[in-house]
């Protein structure tokens, strides 16, 4: 988006999960930023973000997935761990590491966060399990995760953000689950007008999430 006389714009497109659980303190950052910038926000997924940053539509893009393309430039911008989240139960500690076989695949409230998740989770749970809860949300992970039994794997920024909603706990599993990684998508030939208001994004994601 070009800057209207000497006001500062950015159009920034995120992914649900990460807009909602990640972005927030650099979204608080940039709207008290001096001299103010005109905040555009809108929530895509990753192909409709990447289609957006090649047509000039958005400025910048957040997405959990990489996808090539000559005319964007895609980094990594923050890596977090990913957690099992079940209900505050008696017995239940948070950060105790949990066996595999203690968790039931008909109790999973299941959200595929991206395509190695999805692959390593088939290989220790049935995919078929016909009364798994399948959602695209994980602002509906509260709605349906009511019972003891029930359980599901988050990153840790909403695993965290959950805890504060409810009476939840934290805990790992006991084998290794990838990490989920969120990407930084740019135009490769950014407008002139734009270089301000990312160099000003760049320096509060370094402040924040340590990004070079």
């Amino acid at each position: 988006m070009q800057a209207s006389g000497s006001q500062l714009s950015l159009a920034i497109s995120a992914a649900e999960s990460i807009s909602h659980f990640v972005l927030p303190p650099v979204y608080r950052m940039l709207n008290q930023h001096t001299p103010s910038i005109r905040l555009q926000i809108r929530t895509q997924h990753t192909q409709e973000a990447f289609d957006s940053i090649e047509r000039r539509e958005m400025d910048v893009a957040f997405v959990v997935r990489e996808i090539v393309s000559p005319s964007v430039t895609v980094k990594p911008f923050f890596t977090e761990e990913m957690v099992l989240l079940r209900l505050a139960v008696s017995g239940r500690q948070a950060g105790d590491t949990i066996e595999m076989e203690e968790l039931a695949a008909q109790d999973e409230v299941f959200i595929n966060w991206n395509r190695e998740f999805q692959f390593r989770h088939d290989q220790w749970w049935d995919p078929l399990c016909p009364s798994r809860v399948h959602l695209d949300t994980a602002g509906l992970i509260t709605t349906f995760l009511k019972d003891a039994r029930q359980w599901t794997i988050v990153p840790a920024s909403i695993g965290a953000h959950m805890m504060r909603m409810g009476d939840f706990v934290l805990q790992k599993l006991s084998v290794s689950v990838p990490p989920r990684i969120c990407y930084k998508v740019t135009h490769k030939f950014p407008n002139q007008a734009l270089h301000e208001p990312l160099r000003i994004l760049d320096n509060y994601l370094q402040d924040i999430f340590g990004v070079d």
